[in-house]
């Protein structure tokens, strides 16, 4: 059975991939802080069905300390397969401490990198992001356009992330693969999101806010799409950094999303409209053509049905939590 560490595994994405992992005999251990970006009740709420798991192992900790990464070693032993998905996420926030992204996206990264090297990994996969690719005009972004003109630190950050992942795999021949997602959406996702504020807010009757004047536009991408995506990654055989994007080659404008959230939800919606905020940019569209070739990545969930999805699952969400 290979060992596959997963950092930020209670996270939106992570426990999805956690769970698929699971499923498909690895075994699994999950680094996360619980960082309370947003309320920690909902990441163990993710990860309830893993805890049952007899290969699943949990480490609270913080991906910065090599207490908790000499403790896994020790209880765990040889890892194979890195998938670090932890980091500090969201542009306006980064906006406001840019200080934290940068010790968590980059330092943290390098951390995990540093452990890779020290342990011979078989595989290190990072989590990127859309956001590295600017203020680029050229649409749909592809994974050989320059990068120039990341319009927040968190798009910085991940920038820079690829980069040392980038060195890394240079010099100490790591097999590396950057995945840039693309506004990843679905079940879990997380509270300060379009579609899931929207949702609760259009359910509560209370005003969504709008930045701009709905034309603004992205490439959404359904959570199951994005995790084989991540899992097709561990497959590829190859012995030098990568980059992939994982999206889903089409764009909705928001005022579009909005309708289909209406449509699904059964309410109409009482908009703020507020002007365009610093980090935002115009439209967001991956070119899938990289990805597909060498992957066999094949996004199937279309926006129409993965909203839909996405608000059955945000009407049944609900229950209890265990936290050990």
């Amino acid at each position: 059975m290979k060992q596959v560490l997963v950092t930020g595994g209670a996270g939106f994405i992570g426990s999805h991939l956690c769970e698929r992992l699971l499923r498909q005999g690895y075994g699994v251990i999950n680094l996360d802080n619980f960082n309370p970006y947003y309320d920690p009740k909902r990441k163990w709420k993710h990860i309830q069905k893993a805890l049952d798991h007899p290969s699943y192992h949990l480490f609270v900790g913080d991906i910065r300390d090599n207490r908790v990464l000499a403790q896994i070693t020790k209880e765990q032993g040889k890892i194979d397969i890195i998938y670090h998905l932890a980091a500090m996420a969201g542009v306006r926030q980064s906006l406001k401490d840019p200080m934290e992204y940068v010790s968590v996206d980059i330092g943290g990264t390098v951390s995990m990198l540093e452990y890779a090297k020290a342990h011979e990994v078989e595989r290190f996969v990072f989590a990127s992001s859309s956001s590295v690719y600017g203020k680029n005009a050229k649409l749909p972004y592809s994974e050989d356009d320059p990068l120039e003109g990341q319009v927040s630190p968190y798009a910085t950050a991940k920038r820079a992330g690829e980069l040392y992942c980038q060195t890394y795999s240079e010099i100490y021949a790591i097999p590396t693969v950057a995945l840039r997602f693309f506004t990843v959406y679905g079940p879990r996702q997380r509270p300060e999101m379009a579609i899931h504020s929207f949702t609760r807010q259009i359910i509560e009757g209370k005003p969504i806010t709008v930045f701009g004047d709905g034309t603004t536009a992205r490439d959404y991408t359904y959570i199951d799409d994005v995790v084989d995506g991540i899992e097709k990654a561990m497959g590829y055989d190859h012995l030098g950094y990568e980059v992939f994007n994982l999206g889903n080659n089409h764009t909705i404008q928001l005022h579009e999303l909005i309708a289909l959230l209406e449509r699904a939800i059964g309410k109409k919606a009482m908009i703020d409209r507020q002007p365009l905020q610093l980090g935002d940019v115009e439209m967001t569209c991956a070119d899938i053509r990289k990805p597909s070739r060498f992957l066999g990545y094949a996004p199937s969930v279309d926006i129409e049905r993965g909203v839909a999805r996405f608000v059955e699952w945000f009407r049944e969400e609900m229950g209890g939590l265990r936290m050990e």
